[in-house]
């Protein structure tokens, strides 16, 4: 049964002992970041934390509710990660109908699916309060993450747009400089949707309706992280996670729809003109992105339930609570990945290559430049275009065995045949690079070579014992006096 909205999720947490009640009172202004990132770098990430007395504050700071494996399991409402990932490849799996038999068995599952697009509602609780005669960002407890951060940051918004040209939706978690009490810097980077509508509305001349949803059912939090193409709704995908359509509501003052049950909703837009310097910021590299200019939100209104809960996160050095969404995004669109690379086994993006930076890839290899080719479609496949580094290892090697990986990479590998550099797109984020949003890329083909490859000479065998002298030895093992 789907989490009704993110209070639900709470009373879950809670009963799973999975919550802790801060009731100390903290500041926003880094001393609530300095315990969660202490939180975070705990074994298994720790709990999520509820601050109930922020200074100067009359909501609650909700942050790391989805920093941990178990609790992502818990968002998702799976015993593992990978049992979503089964309903993802069962959604890929049916082929076209070959007959009417066929036609009328897809019926129902295209019913199912059809019953998990968002519905409209007339009302919803994220507008028990609306406040529209005189908003304000200083009413939110936004956090000031780390000491060389420009300001107070709003880093877990779902931020809502629609496509001036076809009306599409979407929504994306892009972070929020709060500059005064009605502007605050949105954070579109060049590649994100948001920053396609808002270049529309740029070239149309025309202000962009922003709706922003804080505090929502986790489901909704997982699909706007999720990098789906750009057709796709997130709030469907959200329906799919929740196996219930997503109740959506009309914004008061925008023609914009927002989460119903969310907790607070800022209302406003963006003037496509304007530009003001964001940042620095800590970022999820653990290094500061540095200034830059960024479109400027305005509000207009702010609405949200009685007694509403500040849901924020925190990003720096991994392992984060954003570690643990990519983990199960990892997971969750593994079989989409397979579909169209069906020799992929498996993928791992290690906490401490942040995503973008490292992705470690195993493959069935059957031919010469295969684990080539497998590094080329992966840097053609949306986001992951920001691979700086891609390596790819044969199927026998777990990925998720960073030490496995070191060791038998490192063994196969011959530095000049087996690297190649190429040169494309990289992340925003990327203070390397010799250009913004430009720069080089590393492949690395960690598999065995084959004769075709120019590779000639006998590949040695893994040394294992042989399970005749290991059954011996187990039989033995108390005889030894070892322990």
């Amino acid at each position: 049964m789907a989490h009704a909205d993110l209070r639900a999720f709470l009373a879950l947490l809670e009963e799973k002992r999975e919550l802790v009640r801060v009731k100390e009172g903290v500041s926003a202004d880094l001393e609530i970041s300095a315990v969660t990132d202490r939180v975070s770098k705990s074994p298994g990430g720790g709990r999520a934390l509820l601050f109930e007395s922020v200074q100067g504050h009359s909501m609650p700071v909700l942050i790391n509710a989805l920093g941990s494996v178990s609790r992502m399991k818990l968002a998702l409402e799976v015993d593992d990660l990978d049992d979503f990932a089964v309903r993802i490849d069962a959604l890929l799996a049916p082929k076209a109908p070959a007959s009417l038999l066929d036609k009328i068995k897809m019926l129902p599952k295209l019913k199912d699916l059809s019953d998990l697009f968002p519905a409209v509602v007339r009302k919803g609780r994220c507008q028990e309060v609306v406040e529209r005669d005189h908003p304000s960002f200083l009413s939110l407890p936004a956090l000031k993450c780390w000491p060389g951060d420009g300001g107070r940051y709003i880093t877990l918004p779902l931020v809502f747009t629609r496509d001036p040209e076809t009306g599409a939706r979407n929504c994306g978690i892009y972070r929020m400089q709060v500059f005064d009490e009605r502007t605050a810097a949105m954070h579109w980077q060049i590649h994100k949707h948001g920053a396609h509508h808002h270049r529309r509305a740029e070239a149309r001349g025309t202000r962009l309706e922003v709706a922003c949803a804080l505090g929502t059912d986790p489901a909704l939090t997982f699909a706007a992280a999720a990098p789906l193409p750009d057709d796709v709704d997130e709030m469907f995908l959200a329906g799919f996670v929740r196996r219930e359509p997503v109740e959506m509501v009309r914004c008061v003052t925008v023609d914009v729809e927002v989460p119903a049950s969310a907790e607070i909703v800022l209302e406003g837009y963006v003037d496509p003109k304007e530009r003001r310097s964001e940042g620095p910021f800590g970022d999820h590299t653990g290094y500061y992105s540095l200034a830059d200019d960024y479109p400027v939100f305005h509000l207009t209104c702010l609405t949200h339930r009685e007694r509403p809960i500040y849901q924020t996160t925190i990003v720096g050095p991994p392992p984060m609570e954003d570690f643990y969404i990519g983990k199960a995004i990892e997971r969750v669109f593994l079989p989409v990945m397979k579909r169209q690379l069906p020799e992929i086994v498996d993928i791992h993006m290690p906490a401490e290559g942040i995503f973008h930076n490292l992705i470690i890839v195993s493959i069935r290899k059957r031919y010469p430049g295969h684990a080539r080719k497998v590094m080329h479609a992966i840097w053609g496949m949306g986001q992951a275009m920001f691979s700086k580094v891609i390596l790819v290892v044969d199927d026998d090697v777990d990925v998720q065995d960073v030490r496995q990986v070191a060791w038998k990479a490192l063994n196969h590998i011959d530095p000049e045949r087996d690297i190649a550099f190429v040169l494309g797109p990289v992340d925003v984020l990327d203070h390397s690079a010799r250009l913004p949003q430009f720069g080089s890329h590393m492949g690395v083909d960690a598999t065995r070579k084959l004769p075709g490859e120019g590779f000639t000479r006998p590949w040695p065998e893994e040394i294992r014992m042989d399970p005749e002298t290991l059954a011996l030895v187990e039989r033995k093992w108390p005889r030894y006096g070892i322990g």
